[in-house]
């Protein structure tokens, strides 16, 4: 006999002793779409590995295009994905639902990074920045539009006064190491990967402390799944928020859960990684999006010429589950 059957042997027989038939309850299991396999991400990890969704089970697919994580969800392939609110502010303007109901990464997790022999001097960007050219995420993604509004904030012309090479995240250290671009956007764990493989420095631009509270990765759902299914929407939520507090409260538990999730990265890598987003405060640690945070989040994709509409947060960011899930 399996392990499988003498379970369930097992319990119908408890069931039996109980004096009633009770039918085993099957876990539930969703898929979770996210645009690359990140660090950022580790609350979701933790939560996983320690079995914080209760009865339901996390399928994950890693999507690398700039919509392909929330198409997922709109068409109903995927229960929730990663990424900005601002992909809710998207859909929302062309007529869809989508809800962030829990916080991840609560930093604009990208670093600028130069080529050997390419580092900035000062800190002029504008002159730095000028005639050069960018390897950067997907359009349509929050790093790509971080990118944009930082050109626009510096009166730079994303078409005549840089070029920008988009490819996948996990693409920028190839294209920078093949000299195809002088300045890497990166996101860890590829910031600490081009370091140790001698691509580039240290980042001489760190978002996170540059725009602070940024809601950059949030865990987002139709709202019909709100409506119809706030049970598994609550249990998802609230294993995201044991999954941040164990974090900063257990790094050294947490550090070895990001092991057997990027089990072919050197540990030093990963130390590295994992030391920086708790000192730049990358994730999140309580799963609250604030509103400060999505004021920031949305003035990015606004003046990046993204987002047309002034999009509100009460429009496209849900707090109930969140503030329930301590109960």
């Amino acid at each position: 006999m399996n392990r499988r059957k003498f379970l369930g042997t097992a319990a119908a027989a408890g069931a039996a002793v109980a004096g009633r038939i009770v039918p085993a309850r099957a876990a539930r299991e969703v898929l979770v779409a996210e645009p690359v396999h990140s660090t950022g991400y580790l609350a979701l990890y933790i939560a996983m590995a320690k079995g914080y969704f209760e009865d339901v089970t996390v399928k994950l697919v890693t999507i690398e295009t700039g919509g392909g994580h929330t198409n997922a969800v709109l068409s109903g392939q995927a229960f929730a994905f990663i990424g900005g609110p601002e992909h809710n502010a998207y859909a929302k303007a062309k007529g869809a639902e989508l809800r962030a109901v829990v916080n991840c990464v609560n930093r604009g997790n990208i670093y600028f990074c130069a080529a050997k022999g390419q580092e900035p001097t000062g800190t002029d960007w504008p002159s730095y920045f000028k005639g050069k050219t960018i390897a950067i995420g997907p359009f349509g993604g929050t790093p790509n539009s971080i990118t944009r509004y930082l050109l626009k904030k510096w009166k730079l012309d994303a078409k005549k006064d840089v070029t920008l090479i988009e490819t996948a995240n996990s693409a920028t250290i190839a294209v920078v190491r093949g000299k195809q671009a002088q300045i890497g956007e990166a996101t860890e764990p590829f910031v600490t990967q081009g370091v140790r493989n001698n691509v580039w420095n240290e980042p001489f631009l760190n978002i996170p402390k540059e725009l602070g509270p940024y809601a950059y990765s949030t865990i987002n759902v139709r709202l019909e799944s709100i409506q119809k299914e706030p049970e598994l929407v609550r249990t998802f939520v609230r294993g995201i928020v044991k999954g941040s507090k164990l974090l900063y409260a257990n790094p050294d538990e947490a550090s070895e859960i990001a092991k057997k999730q990027f089990p072919t990265m050197p540990i030093d890598d990963l130390r590295s990684t994992l030391e920086r987003s708790s000192k730049d405060e990358t994730w999140s640690r309580d799963g609250v999006v604030s509103r400060p945070a999505w004021a920031t989040a949305s003035a990015v994709v606004r003046e990046a010429g993204l987002l047309k509409s002034d999009i509100k947060y009460d429009e496209i960011i849900d707090m109930s589950f969140v503030e329930g899930a301590g109960q």
